[in-house]
């Protein structure tokens, strides 16, 4: 069976098969489903029982056809999950008694990381789930925003701004989670300064079925900016450079020309980005 080539590294380069896995082989074996425990820092939070019923229907029909990944529980009680959370309880729900597994050697932050970069494989994560995950890399295993972006085969500049949504407060987060906003949405609202701004200008949003552009230009309202003129206007040599500088410093970077000079704006999201700007700008 060929590999999947899928986003980022992949969860056989986070953990080396000839290194990690038990006995030296990736060679799956099957396990009795009840000996199979789930990943407590699994980032997906809800599985759609459609999505879990359609998947259980395939299942019957066909097997498991690619295993799930596990790792020897820290209490010698059994596995736990690392990926695969959707077809262990497919099988759970039509009753299989065991599932082909392949065993990974993987400590707790390994194991996150894994789940985190098979669901945004499958792009099985919200963007709330994948800021949660995010956030589990930074705060309890201390890695930077680069660090997990090159973990996860993301860009720093998204994980950077998909934690951001964590900031949001809890009625424009669960709007979000529902569905009711988009991440479009979600990110025009960080615009504003306080949380009690943010809330009542997603309830304008909902209330209006504002799309993102129209949330935007209400944003842009609210804050007193005025939408920049199309960019009909700007040369592809100005452009050019603007793009030059974003991915050579993996964040937005806004070049404004005029009859004597102009001004170059890079914006950051966070302390952490401030400091990482500065050491690339300034080499320290």
């Amino acid at each position: 069976m060929s590999r999947k080539r899928g986003l980022g590294r992949g969860l056989e380069a986070l953990i080396p098969a000839g290194e990690e896995s038990l006995a030296g082989s990736d060679a799956a074996r099957r396990l009795p489903v009840s000996d199979l425990r789930p990943n407590p820092r699994q980032p997906r939070r809800d599985i759609p029982r459609s999505d879990l019923e359609e998947l259980a229907a395939s299942i019957r029909e066909h097997g498991v056809l690619q295993p799930l990944v596990v790792t020897p529980a820290p209490d010698g009680d059994g596995y736990l999950l690392i990926a695969g959370e959707r077809r262990l309880e497919a099988a759970r729900l039509i009753g299989l008694e065991t599932v082909p597994v392949v065993v990974r050697v993987a400590d707790e932050r390994q194991s996150l990381e894994l789940a985190l970069v098979e669901n945004l494989q499958r792009a099985d994560l919200d963007s709330l789930e994948s800021a949660d995950g995010y956030r589990q890399l930074v705060d309890d295993f201390g890695l930077s925003h680069e660090e997990v972006a090159k973990r996860v085969g993301k860009s720093r500049s998204t994980v950077s701004n998909t934690l951001r949504l964590l900031k949001l407060p809890a009625s424009v987060r669960q709007a979000l989670e529902s569905g009711r906003l988009s991440e479009g949405h979600a990110r025009a609202l960080l615009a504003l300064p306080t949380a009690q701004a943010q809330s009542a200008a997603a309830q304008t949003v909902l209330k209006r079925s504002l799309n993102v552009r129209q949330t935007e230009d209400l944003i842009q309202r609210l804050t007193g900016h005025r939408r920049r003129p199309t960019a009909a206007r700007r040369s592809p040599e100005e452009s050019e450079v603007e793009n030059q500088l974003r991915q050579a410093l993996g964040t937005k970077v806004t070049l404004r020309k005029g009859r004597k000079g102009g001004s170059l704006v890079i914006h950051f999201y966070s302390e952490e980005e401030l400091e990482a700007l500065l050491e690339r700008l300034l080499g320290n």
